[in-house]
C-alpha cells in the first residue's frame, strides 16, 4: 500500500511539472522566485519521491529523470511561449544530486535510529 501511494505520488508530479512546464507563463503560478530554483527544486522532489517509490533504481531514476528534463526543454522549444535552455537542464540535474543527496542523508538518519533503538533494549 505504501509502495502504491509513494509510486501514484512519483508519477503525480512527474505529470505536474510536465504541465507547468509547457503551459504559458501564469502570474499565479507557484515560483520559488527564480527559473532554474524552480528547476531543481522540482527535480529534487521527483528524486526524493523516485528513490522511496522504487528504491535500489537509483542509477535508473537519474538517467531516466536526466532525459525527462531534457523532454521538457525540447517540447518547450516547440511551443510559443516557452523556451529550451540549457541552463535548465543543468538545474534539472543539479537539482537530482539535491534529491539524492537528501534521500542518503534521510536513509542513513533513519538506519542509525534503528541502531539506537536496538541498542538500548
Amino acid at each position: 500500500m505504501r509502495t502504491t501511494m509513494l509510486r501514484s505520488a512519483f508519477w503525480i508530479c512527474v505529470l505536474a511539472i510536465l504541465a507547468m512546464s509547457l503551459m504559458p507563463p501564469v502570474p499565479q503560478m507557484p515560483t520559488t522566485g527564480w527559473d532554474k530554483s524552480n528547476h531543481m527544486l522540482g527535480f529534487a522532489v521527483l528524486m526524493l519521491l523516485g528513490r522511496w517509490a522504487y528504491p535500489g533504481r537509483t542509477v535508473f531514476l537519474v538517467t531516466g529523470l536526466l532525459a525527462y528534463g531534457a523532454l521538457i526543454e525540447l517540447l518547450q522549444s516547440l511551443t510559443p511561449t516557452r523556451f529550451a535552455e540549457w541552463g535548465d537542464l543543468l538545474a534539472d540535474g543539479l537539482g537530482l544530486f539535491a534529491g539524492w543527496a537528501l534521500g542518503q542523508m534521510t536513509a542513513w538518519l533513519r538506519a542509525r535510529r534503528l541502531a539506537q533503538r536496538s541498542s538500548d533494549e
